[in-house]
């Protein structure tokens, strides 16, 4: 899902990607692109801008994306731009099927547009606002039939569609299989209520993008409708707009499920299975590029300030209209769009991303011009980032050209601000507090100081596979050279505080860490004390193999030799519980449809053995350092004692603090 924000580079190069791809081998050779239009080229306005036109935009789209997808090793993808309430272009390309060779064809094959289904979602809660049964600031427990619980400030649905809910990330779950859904294991209710995530910020003062806050709106609707979700989406948005091949049931209709595009990792590899998404109303959507486009022009009409089969005008302005802005002056939420200006348009949208699938839907609001591209295929090395980001920018400065405007900075102060900037560790908003999860804290941002006032983002790559590079415009501000991106900090009382990108800034930022946790200091201490332990626990074995051979004794008294014993015992437990948890998540990262119930017999487990790992390690090191002194060892052998006890603690500190040993299975 959007920004599902799994760890991944938030841009990658395509025209670098032949490593990769020349590693995983050739996709298979795509259809014929098709025939391009006798006249290819528009001669571009005085300001430099192509007229668009949906020849101009198709013979662009045909040279753009055949090349795209082969190169980034991506099965298929659509496009569809729409003009001034008419389908202007609708695109297919590559395959739909690898194995049957079957084309992607824009009014008959369904994609998966992961979070662009919110779309959908928020504006049947617009709906139901503009026929007054929701209140768009109204405690959303008033209509729940369960409890969100706060920490004080009530979370509205003002909150919930603008991803200030405050609510943590929910992982487990987030996608599961066709026979779950058939065995009715994924109803919506049923999902909201099995595990409420945690507040971890008050609402409305942190942008933390959640799907779970989501499918909250997405219920709230159904009961308050008095239908179900799936129902109500298809009577009152896919059936006004004639989106006649869409659905969010799942498992698919019959009549949908074999016009279903097949999803990959990479277009060489074999398919993966239909991805049902529990927590539907954020993104269980299934569309073709013509569905989607309808669905543009219809938000394009409002945004003209035209009624709407969907909307009211009226009610439509509310949705568009900006709400919160928590990194000036970088972009910021709408009601469930979020802005994505670019060359002096106002530009409204959303992205998403399933396992296989990612989208993107662009509307030029002020022009009538709306884009949406979706490709069946991960690709190599963050291709699809390329690809979608590309698109959108390629057709800005095709179609709406823009001068980027000078820097105005000194460079004195930017290269101080950017020391400011780079000293500290970033965690993102949008993350997990529950369990084992806050493991994956200790993966901390940190960006670069290049000393010259410009700074680099090392999850935001460049087209050199560089972290991005960002020069100053602004009092702490930046950007990149092309103009397109901006990234900007948080300053309260003199210091950094957060910082974001345009590209992610209207629904999570990068909070400086707290001291006690900062993997500054945190990540150096834990790695000489693994060091420590897995030398201690090597050396008990080899050493006792070495006095075997040579039928040599340990020359100390029998409680020095059994406390060595222990600690040695000890180290290779607690080494044992760490490796079992760096298991369990490389495991289920390679396959997000195992992070499922059935993970919770192993967290139990695993925070059992780390449990006993941390009283045994804990103990048993401070018994050998006392009897290591007492029986009279050398210094190395006292120094060494005492390395390994401050090993045993500054490791059980780091899995406590990562929730190691807190037995929750919901996360």
């Amino acid at each position: 899902m959007s920004g599902s924000l799994r760890v991944r580079s938030l841009l990658a190069c395509l025209l670098l990607c032949t490593s990769a791809f020349a590693q995983t081998g050739p996709a298979p050779a795509a259809p014929a692109a098709p025939e391009l239009p006798a006249t290819v080229e528009t001669p571009p306005a005085a300001d430099g801008a192509h007229v668009l036109t949906g020849t101009d935009v198709t013979a662009w789209l045909d040279g753009f994306m055949p090349y795209a997808l082969a190169r980034g090793n991506i099965a298929g993808g659509v496009v569809t731009v729409v003009k001034d309430g008419e389908i202007i272009a609708k695109r297919g390309y590559g395959y739909a099927d690898v194995a049957k060779r079957q084309p992607v064809d824009p009014d008959a094959t369904l994609f998966r547009p992961g979070s662009v289904s919110k779309l959908l979602t928020w504006t049947a809660v617009m709906q139901q606002v503009e026929a007054g049964r929701l209140d768009l600031d109204a405690d959303i427990n008033d209509y729940l039939d369960f409890r969100v619980p706060t920490r004080g400030t009530p979370i509205t649905l003002r909150h919930l569609m603008t991803h200030t809910s405050g609510l943590e990330e929910r992982v487990k779950n987030l996608m599961t299989t066709e026979a779950q859904a058939r065995a009715g294991k994924t109803e919506l209710g049923a999902y909201l209520k099995a595990w409420v995530p945690g507040q971890i910020f008050e609402s409305g003062t942190v942008p933390a993008y959640s799907n779970y806050a989501t499918s909250l709106a997405g219920y709230i609707v159904a009961r308050v409708s008095g239908e179900s979700f799936d129902d109500y989406i298809e009577r009152h948005v896919l059936q006004p707009l004639r989106m006649t091949r869409s659905s969010f049931r799942q498992p698919l209709p019959d009549e949908l499920a074999g016009l279903m595009a097949r999803g990959y990792q990479l277009a060489s590899d074999e398919p993966g299975g239909y991805e049902v998404v529990p927590s539907a109303p954020a993104g269980a959507l299934a569309a073709t590029g013509s569905d989607m486009a309808r669905f543009m022009i219809a938000h394009l009409e409002t945004a003209a300030g035209r009624d709407s089969p969907l909307l009211k005008a009226a009610t439509a302005a509310q949705m568009y209209t900006p709400q919160t802005r928590f990194v000036p002056p970088l972009r910021t939420m709408a009601l469930g769009f979020y802005e994505i200006d670019l060359n002096g348009q106002r530009v409204l949208g959303h992205g998403g991303d399933t396992i296989f699938f990612h989208s993107y839907l662009y509307l030029f609001r002020d022009q009538g011009v709306g884009v949406f591209v979706s490709v069946n295929s991960t690709g190599a090395d963050g291709a699809t980032g390329v690809i979608r980001s590309e698109l959108l920018e390629g057709f800005a400065d095709r179609y709406f050209p823009a001068q980027t405007p000078p820097a105005q900075v000194d460079i004195e102060t930017a290269k101080a601000q950017a020391r400011l900037l780079a000293a500290g560790h970033y965690l993102n908003s949008r993350r997990s507090e529950s369990g084992f999860m806050r493991l994956m804290q200790l993966q901390q941002v940190q960006l670069v100081d290049y000393g010259d006032g410009s700074v680099g983002f090392p999850m935001f790559s460049g087209t050199d596979g560089q972290p991005g590079r960002f020069y100053p415009v602004a009092p702490f501000v930046w950007r990149t050279l092309d103009g397109k991106q901006r990234l900007a900090a948080v300053v309260e009382d003199g210091k950094v505080t957060a910082f974001s990108v345009d590209a992610v800034s209207p629904f999570m930022l990068f909070q400086r860490v707290e001291g006690y946790r900062s993997a500054a200091w945190l990540m150096p201490v834990l790695g000489v004390s693994f060091a420590v332990l897995v030398l201690s626990a090597l050396a008990w074995p080899v050493s006792a193999l070495v006095r075997r051979r040579y039928r040599l004794a340990l020359p100390w008294p029998p409680r020095t030799v059994r406390a060595y014993r222990a600690s040695r015992a000890a180290s290779w437990l607690v080494l044992l519980s760490w490796a079992g948890w760096i298991g369990l998540i490389a495991w289920f990262m390679a396959d997000y449809f195992r992070i499922n119930d059935g993970l919770n017999g192993w967290v139990l487990v695993l925070s059992a053995l780390s449990v006993v790992a941390i009283a045994a390690g804990l103990a048993t090191s401070a018994w050998n350092l006392r009897e290591t002194w007492r029986g009279g060892r050398g210094w190395p052998a006292r120094l060494w004692a005492a390395l390994l006890l401050v090993a045993m603690l500054a490791t059980s500190y780091a899995a406590v603090i990562s929730g190691l040993v807190t037995f929750v299975t919901d996360f």
